[in-house]
Parts: structure tokens; sequence; C-alpha cells
């Protein structure tokens, strides 16, 4: 099959790294009226560019079409909320940041992250195209911008002399369809000396925990550390240090600066981690034509379970209502004959039901009054806050259950 033009080198895409079919945008989530309405469903096909490596997804939504009410909230995750304090910590003491720095985040969501820049006394900016959830961050004291990254946005930033010392976009990266003005404006207000710290999810781990899950129309690109520092490298940026970080399966979280300032600040790592993919084989293609024999396998694993359980009279529900969890489900073709229903400890989804599942999304307390044998954990990520959020459900028998890499049980 032929896919669109390649968004980074304009090469045609030829190579399927995965076909998971149609599906509808991942953070939709219905109202009781929605569920009388046509929902859309666009092809979910993730390509691989047989030229520069990148793997990517057709953007059949556009930005504003996706992040216009946003339903992902970061300050649900007590997990996440650790994992942003502990990184603003390491940065102020790395890059010595103090009342005279200026910190900058792309996707600042909520505020999640900002805020402990701003208890540290340092000036803050944070940029959310989704102006629901800005306005959520502007009533905790955060300053925020509701536009999309892009030379345009970084040109007014510049005319209001604002230059970052630090630069964030974290699960940010794979969210841009148009990467060569997003990096572009990235560049222009990043300062001479200034450090842009990007993380996303692997590439890598994605491809060996099967965790196609992550693929969405709201993630553009998956990238690898190889594909991200060719990207930055065509805009003038080298990186510098990377770390590897547990979040979302597996991420990388580059840092990286101005050329001209990159030698002096080179880390070991970065050579070890693009040692390492080559190792696995992600400089060449045949990695990324094998992926879907794996996905096709995991499907089959899921349904199976799904399927004998309901034959045993055992009762199964989710949860979670994460955007991965959408693509995980209607993949695989589960419907609430297998799954009754999901719950979520975020409000702005409860009492609405799952993108094309139909599913019912409930409070958490709703597993206290059902009893379910099995608690299918689909944000799995995030397993271990959730088996220690779940540890009553042993109190009738109920077990955890995690889909991929592979259907486990957790005792």
């Amino acid at each position: 099959m032929r896919g669109p033009n390649c968004r980074f080198c304009n090469n045609k895409l030829t190579t399927t790294f995965v076909d998971l079919g149609t599906s509808p945008l991942a953070n939709n989530y219905l109202s009781p009226e929605a569920l009388r309405r046509t929902e859309a469903f666009h092809p979910l096909h993730a390509f691989v560019c047989d030229n520069c490596l990148l793997v990517q997804v057709e953007a059949f939504e556009a930005p504003e079409r996706i992040f216009r009410d946003y339903a992902y909230f970061s300050s649900y995750s007590k997990s996440w909320l650790e994992h942003a304090r502990t990184f603003a910590v390491s940065a102020r003491e790395r890059f010595q940041l103090g009342p005279k720095s200026f910190v900058i985040e792309v996707a600042s969501n909520d505020g999640y992250l900002l805020k402990n820049f701003r208890e540290f006394g340092i000036p803050i900016l944070g940029i959310e195209p989704a102006e629901n959830v800005a306005e959520v961050a502007r009533g905790k004291g955060i300053p925020t911008v509701s536009r999309f990254m892009g030379e345009a946005l970084a040109d007014d930033l510049l005319s209001e002399g604002k230059r970052a010392d630090l630069l964030i976009g974290i699960n940010v990266f794979a969210h841009v369809p148009a990467l060569h003005d997003f990096v572009a404006g990235l560049v222009k207000i990043l300062k001479p000396e200034g450090t842009l710290c990007l993380e996303f999810p692997h590439l890598l781990r994605l491809i060996e925990q099967r965790q196609f899950d992550t693929i969405y129309h709201e993630h553009f690109s998956y990238f690898s550390l190889l594909t991200a520092t060719r990207i930055l490298a065509h805009h003038g940026l080298g990186v510098f240090d990377v770390e590897e970080v547990p979040t979302h399966g597996g991420s990388l979280r580059l840092f990286a600066g101005h050329a001209a300032t990159v030698e002096r600040r080179l880390q070991p790592a970065p050579a070890r981690v693009l040692a390492e993919e080559g190792d696995k084989g992600l400089d060449g293609i045949e990695i990324y034509k094998a992926f879907s024999d794996g996905v096709w396998r995991a499907k089959r694993d899921l349904l199976r379970f799904l399927i004998e359980a309901r034959e045993q009279g055992k009762s199964v529900v989710g949860y979670g209502a994460p955007a991965k969890g959408n693509t995980l489900l209607n993949f695989c073709g589960i419907r609430k004959d297998l799954l009754a229903y999901t719950v979520d400890i975020s409000p702005h989804k409860q009492g609405r039901f799952l993108p094309g599942t139909h599913i019912p999304i409930y409070a958490p307390d709703h597993i206290e009054k059902t009893r379910p044998d099995y608690v299918l954990i689909l944000p799995w990520n995030l397993r271990d806050e959730i088996v220690s959020q779940l540890s009553h459900i042993r109190a009738w028998g109920g077990r955890c259950i995690v889909p991929l890499p592979r259907v486990e049980a957790i005792p």
C-alpha cells in the first residue's frame, strides 16, 4: 500500500509498520447524546519511511480538531506527578536555574510540571493549545498561552523578549504533524546557551514490548534516538545527553542545544543508546517489517483470555480510560459483551463512553459495587500504581490483568 509522503524527508511511504484497521480519535470520549450520532473512523495505518526510518501515521484530523477540547489532564496520576517533580529538581540543579532564568514548557497541560519550577522561584511560561486544559493551569497561577508551537508563535514570543534557558517538551514530539515548523519554532525561542529537553516513548521499547496500543491518530510520529537526532540536526540542534526513563513502557529524555554548544557538553549516553538501536536493527528496515506479526499474536492472546473468561461465567471490567486503551479495544473488536465497563479517576471522563466501543466509564468505586473477577488495566504503564489502588479486590478473589506485552494475571 502506498501512503502519504514522509513528514520529515518527504519520501513516499510504502512500507507498513503495522495496520490497525480503522479507529475513531482515541481521546474523543462520547456523551450519552453522542451515542446516537454517526462516529467518524479513520485508517490507523503506521508506515516506516524507507529513507529516514521515521515511523508515522497519516494525519486525517488537524491538531485543532484533536486538541480543541482535550480530555487528558496530567495531574490525576500520582506517579506522573512524582516523575515531574523529580525532573524539576534535577533540572534546576543541573542547569543552575534561578530567579533570572526562564523555563518554557510546550504542551504544558494543566501545569503539573511548571508548578514545581514556580515553587523554586523560577519564571515560567506554559504553551498549551487545548483551551479547556490551559484554563485549569491558569487557575493554578501558571501563565499559559493557548496556541500551537511553531514559528509564528516563536516570533511573537521573541517580540516580547521571551527566550528559554530551559525549553521542555514532554510527550509532545509525537503529537506534531508539522515537524519542521515545530522544531524551527523551538530553535528560535531557545537561548544561545539554552537547553532543550524532549521526552518521548522510545520506539525500540515499543517494538520489543509490542506496545502497539500507543499508536493512535493523536500520535503522528514514533521516534528512535536515531530519527530524533536526525530531525534536530536538520535544524541546527545537537543532542548532548540522553536518559532512559521507565514512563510509558520505556521513554527517552534527550537534552539538546544549539550545535555550537554541543561538543563541550557531550556525554557518553547518546552514543551508547544509538549503538543499542543499531545492534537491535533500528538502522535497517527489516525489524520494522516484522513488527506486525507480534501485534496479531497479542490480539489473539487477549481475545482468547476474554472469551474463555466469558465462557466460564467470569466477569471482566477495565481500569482506566486512556487513549492507548481505545486503540487496543477497537483493534481487538472488544465490546461490552467481553468488557462490561471501565472506570477512571478523572471526572472529565466519568459518565462518558469510550470512542468506538461505547463501553461506559464510571468512577473507580463502581468496582467495589460490582465485584468483578478480573480488572483489565488499560493504562498498563501505570500498573504498579493501579495494582496498589486495587489491592482491595483480593478480598473477593478479584485479580488484575495487564494486556501487554502479553496477557498477565498479577498475583
